[in-house]
């Protein structure tokens, strides 16, 4: 199920930064401090690569 402004908003921090996935390899990374980033996986020639969006605190 795709993530929207308010599950991403209720995501609260713990004891230690966890992933919640959209799609993809498109994932939301919530960080101990509260702070949520937009990730992106993706690979080329087979060499897996990541892509940081933003790092927001909400």
């Amino acid at each position: 199920m795709p993530l929207n402004d308010s599950k991403i908003r209720n995501l609260k921090s713990g004891d230690k930064a966890y992933k919640v996935s959209d799609f993809e390899g498109l994932f939301v990374l919530v960080k101990v401090s509260g702070a949520k980033s937009w990730r992106f996986k993706y690979r080329i020639d087979g060499k897996e690569k990541l892509l940081v969006i933003g790092d927001c605190r909400l």
